[in-house]
């Protein structure tokens, strides 16, 4: 039976809110991208008004700077902060040891860079992202590429025994386009038992700027029901 979409977005609200409690005056914050990032936003400036709680964030994206625009959330580069506190992001499918695939929503790269700068690296989603191995339910894995290297690339991750998909614009004709200029393409690999490996025999692939597998970078996960969070964190 299909969960009602009330239930889905209270299940991310209460990730996010869990996330946010976290948050400690003072500290710099990656904001990542997505639905789920943007209940966590939202709570972030209700803390900013009602508790003048001093944060500043740096934003992975365009979402995720208007993000922080819209609820008065002080917006930073990694540049003045190279090390922010923590960083609180989405994700498109978790498995058992909390390896990630991110970037249905275009944006992979900077998120990858700010999650590694940053000390301390939450993910919130809802329980459907919940999984075994990645790949699970044709999930594909986003690869962000140069738009020169694109036929090389689909030609490459073809013998890895992926299946890519150039992504289309939605609302635009041809590809879409990520914040860097380039294209993502979307790889169904199947169930993916070795992330890692994965993660590097793609990075060997010429233009291929990164990939979606995020390998042991979630510290904590909170998985949101609507009536419960499930905490999960990384075996050190």
């Amino acid at each position: 039976m299909k969960p009602k979409s009330e239930e889905v977005e209270k299940a991310k609200r209460n990730a996010a809110l869990e996330a946010v409690k976290h948050v400690k005056d003072g500290f710099i914050l990656g904001l990542g991208s997505g639905s789920t990032v943007a209940y966590a936003a939202e709570e972030i400036g209700r803390r900013i008004r009602a508790e003048n709680l001093q944060v500043k964030v740096v934003p992975t994206s365009y979402q995720a700077f208007m993000l922080a625009v819209k609820n008065g959330i002080p917006t930073t580069t990694l540049e003045e902060h190279p090390t922010p506190d923590l960083t609180i992001d989405g994700a498109d499918q978790i498995d058992e040891n909390l390896n990630l695939i991110k970037g249905m929503g275009g944006a992979l790269t900077r998120e990858k860079i700010v999650a590694a700068a940053s000390k301390t690296l939450i993910i919130i989603a809802d329980w459907r992202k919940k999984a075994k191995f990645l790949g699970e339910n044709s999930q594909s894995v986003p690869i962000e590429v140069l738009p020169f290297a694109a036929s090389l690339v689909n030609r490459k991750v073809t013998m890895l025994g992926g299946k890519p998909t150039l992504r289309e614009g939605a609302g635009k004709v041809g590809p879409v386009v990520t914040d860097n200029g380039n294209f993502i393409i979307d790889v169904d690999f199947g169930l993916i038992e070795n992330p890692a490996e994965l993660e590097k025999m793609l990075k060997t692939i010429p233009g291929i700027v990164e990939t979606g597998l995020f390998v042991n970078m979630a510290d904590t996960v909170y998985l949101g029901r609507p009536d419960k969070v499930e905490k999960l964190e990384r075996k050190k």
